[in-house]
């Protein structure tokens, strides 16, 4: 009992540190890479999710306390994945998100305050994005990458009846969802004098592409992997959080 109760903790300790990020290259969009109106314009879009986030964390945890240590899980497991980038982009970079295995066991709403949370401290400790671009990263991998894992985890779910296909499909295409918002991100800053934006959008993703579909399969993967093994030691809590239907506005009510 003992070495399943450190389980989780050393795998996401072992992923960490074999993979220490350098800080070379921005997570996601780095620091002063959009135009300021971009910038303010995605901090405008992402404070209300964030805010409504804080109050759900709330209700959660006083209406179920024993909730904190798992919430503490998956911020570390977020951060950890997160962490682990490759450069891509001009201004920007490859890597997991870890978001999905929030999504999929507390909603949407919750996992937009975890992740923004691990944005800042990589903001702020390991000059991973940025400040400024904080709102921006915050829709596409705390908001709309979340939003998308939990759909895909219950369309899947209904479909097949499979919790282990609909924890990778969701960690994965939530993942790869994150990155196609990036894109259009990326796109609407930066048009191509020839095509557009949506010329723009192609160009941006193609790219992102080649690094991110091989490790969207790897985090759906170890989300999975975790999954399993948090549930040798949080049995009765993960079996509640799967089959609760996961609404971004009502977490599950």
């Amino acid at each position: 009992m003992q070495y399943r109760s450190f389980s989780v903790e050393v795998l996401l300790l072992t992923i960490y540190f074999l993979f220490i990020p350098q800080p070379a290259y921005a997570m996601h969009i780095m620091e002063g890479f959009l135009p300021v109106k971009w910038a303010a314009f995605w901090w405008v879009i992402s404070t209300p999710f964030f805010v409504f986030g804080v109050k759900r964390i709330r209700i959660v945890i006083k209406e179920n306390p024993q909730f904190k240590l798992l919430l503490g899980v998956i911020g570390a497991f977020t951060f950890a994945l997160s962490a682990l980038k490759l450069p891509s982009v001009t201004g920007s970079s490859s890597h997991m998100t870890g978001v999905g295995l929030g999504a999929i066991l507390f909603g949407p709403a919750i996992m937009s305050v975890i992740g923004g949370i691990v944005l800042l401290f990589q903001a702020l400790l390991l000059a991973h994005g940025g400040i400024t671009t904080l709102g921006a990263n915050l829709f596409s991998m705390a908001i709309i990458g979340p939003i998308f894992a939990v759909g895909t985890y219950h369309l899947f779910r209904r479909l097949f009846h499979r919790d282990k296909l609909a924890i990778f499909f969701a960690a994965s295409l939530g993942d790869l969802m994150t990155y196609v918002v990036t894109s259009f991100q990326l796109a609407l800053a930066f048009p191509s004098q020839i095509g557009g934006m949506m010329e723009s959008f192609q160009k941006f993703f193609t790219i992102f592409a080649v690094t991110q579909v091989p490790l969207a399969m790897i985090e759906g993967i170890i989300t999975v992997i975790v999954i399993q093994l948090l549930k040798h030691n949080h049995q009765q809590e993960l079996q509640f959080l799967l089959q609760k239907e996961r609404r971004f506005f009502t977490w599950g009510k």
